[in-house]
């Protein structure tokens, strides 16, 4: 068959990117057609999504794809991060910009819920890893602070609920991002009204649960006349990254098995751990704080969110900031020349959540640990990598105690990959073989999904092997793990 184009709007939390995907019924290739950074903007002690500036953003990359696809573009659809999200007032209107993540109103907000509904009875509505900037602690913060916006909201819509809305009007919430929202049941597959109730939060301006693999229908009339794609159809992806970039995981498990592998999805955050045929709400998860998050193909994503490269990126930043001028390869020089396993962070801390000095943050860690403080920029760097690695194999135990059985691979996907410093010292801390790559898997799972939809491909199973076919990966073996070993029992005692 002649190539059919696709479009992925891959969305991350530092910069967006739009790929086409050209497949011709056996392999797939992919073309980037625009690049364009994301992040957070601060505006008077808080911080949002410049959300305006992001459709701005999307429009021109569904410009740049009409130019290189000249013969049209089936489908489009969009993937970002998970738990924000907008409110729309009567008719429609935009109310204010979305709040980040990583705002400071959600702190201390965990605690305040578990005065109202205990720890276990969320769990058991949501099954859902804790964290205190989940969606549920963003309502209540709004509920509690007497949000005149929260009052006005008509409609709620998850980050690429909105993009979807922007593009067609139609407004929906796909379910793998409303999996990530704390008030999503997933034994149920709908909302968690109940829940929601016993915090007085509205339950009227939630949308329908809607699949992954749904048409949503054609660009608005404007968009498609502005952006040159007049027959091109909007196509609900796994909209959370982490569904799509799971769904290109080029996994192939042993004949007549369980899957003898889990995943890692690496960016700024690391999603780590197991698909299961279904969800899994057990006294074993709530203790383990994993999280069921709703996958494509009917499955579910048996995870914990660890912090991932943030903790570099921020180190990057406040350098680059101060004046100096260093690249991604610049800093794994610094890293790779540093003398190894010195020092240990637990990269999910408290006090690395929110943007600020990095190093200064790290180094403080260590110093109140009693350990050896990183002082060089390479010492941090690598503190930071090998902390990250460390906590790979901290959660590597935790799926095997879920999943019952040792897991001999670990499947490493999305951009971070690029890290090979990281990729080696998973292996090496894990005693695992590592599989690496993809480092396109989300836009690839977004763009698959949409193939599936579109007739062209069987299954996400199928869309597996095509992506298999279609890109190479990388091996690592384990190295040097009595060291590792060793040094794993340091960072026990600091987590």
């Amino acid at each position: 068959m002649a190539h059919k184009a696709y479009l992925a709007v891959d969305m991350g939390a530092s910069s967006g990117r739009h790929v086409l995907g050209l497949f011709d019924g056996r392999q797939l290739r992919l073309e980037e057609v625009y690049r364009f950074e994301n992040g957070p903007v601060e505006v008077a002690g808080r911080l949002y999504w410049d959300l305006l500036g992001q459709w701005s953003d999307v429009r021109q990359g569904l410009r740049a794809a009409a130019h290189k696809s000249p013969d049209g573009v089936v489908s489009v659809g969009v993937d970002t991060w998970g738990v924000d999200f907008g409110l729309l007032g009567r008719h429609d209107e935009l109310l204010g910009n979305p709040y980040h993540y990583r705002d400071s109103r959600t702190n201390g907000m965990m605690s305040k819920a578990f005065g109202i509904v205990s720890r276990e009875e969320i769990f058991r509505a949501s099954g859902l890893q804790f964290m205190q900037f989940n969606t549920l602690y963003q309502l209540l913060a709004m509920k509690l602070s007497a949000s005149p916006l929260l009052d006005m909201a008509e409609t709620l819509l998850m980050m690429p609920d909105l993009f979807h809305w922007l593009m067609t009007g139609v407004k929906c919430n796909e379910m793998t991002d409303a999996s990530t929202s704390q008030f999503y049941n997933p034994m149920q597959g709908d909302w968690a009204c109940d829940l929601l109730q016993r915090f007085s939060l509205p339950t009227g301006i939630l949308s329908k649960i809607t699949p992954p693999g749904t048409t949503l229908g054609p660009l608005r009339p404007s968009v498609a006349a502005e952006c040159g794609l007049p027959n091109t159809k909007v196509v609900l992806p796994g909209t959370h990254d982490t569904a799509s970039a799971v769904a290109a995981v080029p996994a192939r498990s042993r004949p007549g098995g369980p899957p003898d592998w889990c995943y890692i999805s690496l960016g700024t955050w690391a999603l780590m751990g197991i698909e299961s045929p279904q969800p899994v709400i057990s006294d074993a998860v709530l203790k383990l704080n994993f999280t069921n998050e709703g996958g494509v193909g009917g499955t579910t994503r048996l995870l914990k969110n660890i912090t991932g490269l943030w903790l570099v990126q921020e180190c990057r930043r406040v350098w680059n900031q101060a004046g100096e001028d260093l690249d991604w390869e610049a800093l794994n020089q610094l890293s790779a020349a540093a003398r190894p396993l010195a020092a240990f962070v637990n990269p999910d801390a408290q006090e690395f959540l929110a943007p600020g000095d990095m190093p200064a943050a790290i180094r403080d860690f260590c110093r109140r640990t009693g350990q050896a403080v990183p002082e060089s920029k390479g010492e941090v760097l690598r503190c930071a990598l090998e902390s990250i690695a460390m906590k790979f194999r901290h959660v590597l135990g935790m799926c095997e105690e879920l999943a019952g059985r040792r897991l001999d691979t670990i499947h490493i996907v999305g951009g971070g990959t690029k890290n090979r410093q990281l990729c080696q010292a998973a292996a090496d801390a894990c005693g695992r073989r590592v599989v690496v790559g993809p480092i396109e898997a989300t836009a690839l799972g977004n763009l698959m999904m949409q193939a599936v939809a579109a007739g062209d491909v069987a299954s996400i199973a199928e869309a597996r092997e095509v992506i298999g076919r279609s890109f190479p990966v990388d091996e690592y073996q384990p190295h040097d793990t009595a060291a590792w070993d060793e040094a794993y029992a340091k960072f026990l005692r600091i987590l």
